[in-house]
């Protein structure tokens, strides 16, 4: 495309500095010419023929001297198609039909071509094969500038010719320069934009799959949730089931055991022994002071103390010292940087994960070397609950398994994980929680 329009401007500006040059070394020659020939002819007003005086004058004057060596022919023209005078003698006095260029010459307007011989009177100039200069000049009365006749010649054009090269090949040049800066531009250009959209088509393809990864998470998120919302009414109902067991088989049994002491015949006979009656009631008393201290240990274990307000040092140190207060036992508290913020529900979810774990491995561990271990690792916070006991298998254990399922939807729910592993060494659980997580929660 770009040599297409070098080829078309390229010859457009030839073709303007061609007739260019053509008009001026015309109007040189034609001024030349006019102010050697116009003093030899007579009223061309008035005269229909040129005498042999005149005609011998133009013949002298044409064949001798700077015209002689310059100029191949020469014609005078009348406005009717007669040549009035020529050096060719076979064509003087014929009469022709105006040529083109004949007209706009007689119209008052100097005509100059160069090597376009193309009129029936020019054959013995085209058989010369040298480069000629055709000219035709309006040949005007003096005192009213009427054009009177024209005067054609032929001039023999090799200098002409030669500067008409160059002035081609400076032309060709100079398009040919131009066009290569201005497709060097045009590249560049392009180039620049190509990159600029390849940059934008990779930027796009990475924010494509980044929705695209986002996407997939929300909709692994959106499964956990309804999964974990369907989990934790079954859940609750566990808890209440559980609850419900532990108040029956705890509570209720030594009121029950109290209420039956009440109607033993120590207390209802009158004539039972004194000391045998306060043995009842002193039975009948640690029976339910009994009875309250599980009561109270139930409610301990359901309700959260204050830590809304409190740190995740205060929330490890209280979860951990209600454990050894509620069983006797020691537990090894580790802590290292701790985060500046957590969420309410990040607190409850690591008091409870705790205070699950403390559990499980006092119930099944027997409480030997209990140890709560905190980490914050890069943006993440770990903390881990393990023990030194006879271990079990996780494999034995059901996903219904109330505080294991009841700690790993509680934590998933944050977006945390929740791992186990228990061996004849003892028994780990771990949780992860991001802190960008647990501070937008």
């Amino acid at each position: 495309m770009s040599l297409v329009a070098m080829v078309l401007v390229g010859a457009f500006v030839s073709s303007l500095i061609e007739d260019a040059v053509t008009r001026n070394s015309g109007a040189s020659t034609a001024l030349y010419v006019d102010s050697v020939i116009a003093p030899l002819l007579p009223d061309m007003l008035t005269a229909q023929e040129l005498d042999d005086t005149v005609s011998r004058a133009l013949d002298e004057t044409l064949e001798q001297g700077a015209l002689g060596n310059r100029l191949m022919s020469f014609r005078l023209w009348r406005a009717d198609g007669t040549v009035l005078y020529s050096n060719d003698k076979s064509i003087q006095g014929k009469r022709f039909e105006l040529s083109d260029d004949l007209k706009t010459a007689f119209s008052g307007k100097m005509v100059a071509q160069f090597n376009r011989l193309e009129d029936r009177e020019d054959e013995a100039e085209l058989a010369s094969g040298k480069p000629l200069l055709e000219i035709y000049n309006p040949v005007l009365q003096p005192w009213s500038g009427q054009v009177v006749a024209v005067s054609e010649f032929y001039e023999i054009a090799n200098d002409f010719q030669r500067s008409l090269n160059q002035a081609r090949l400076h032309s060709w040049m100079a398009v040919a320069a131009f066009t290569l800066a201005f497709f060097i531009v045009l590249s560049a250009l392009i180039l620049r934009g190509s990159r600029t959209i390849e940059e934008q088509r990779r930027a796009l393809r990475r924010r494509v799959d980044e929705l695209s990864a986002l996407l997939s998470q929300n909709q692994t998120l959106r499964a956990r949730v309804h999964r974990a919302s369907q989990r934790a009414t079954a859940l609750n109902e566990s808890h209440l089931r559980r609850i419900g067991a532990d108040l029956h088989d705890g509570p209720a049994q030594l009121v029950a055991f109290a209420s039956l002491r009440l109607d033993s015949n120590a207390l209802v006979d009158p004539a039972a022994p004194a000391s045998l009656r306060e043995r009842e009631i002193a039975a009948i008393k640690a029976s339910l002071d009994e009875a309250m201290n599980e009561i109270r240990t139930i409610c301990n274990g359901l309700v959260l103390p204050q830590i809304e307000a409190a740190s995740l040092a205060e929330i490890l140190e209280r979860s951990v010292r209600a454990h050894e207060q509620r069983t006797g036992s020691r537990v090894h508290l580790s802590m290292a940087d701790m985060p500046e913020h957590l969420s309410p529900s990040a607190k409850i979810c690591i008091y409870r994960f705790v205070q699950e774990g403390l559990n499980n491995s006092y119930r099944h561990g027997g409480g030997v070397e209990q140890r709560v271990v905190q980490r914050l690792e890069g943006d993440r916070i770990s903390i881990e609950v393990s023990d030194g006991g006879s271990g079990f298998d996780p494999n034995a254990v059901g996903p219904t398994s109330l505080g294991l399922a009841g700690l790993r939807e509680r934590i998933e729910s944050l977006g945390g994980t929740f791992q186990l592993q228990s061996s004849a060494q003892g028994t780990l659980v771990s949780m992860s929680l991001s802190s960008e997580e647990i501070q937008q929660t």
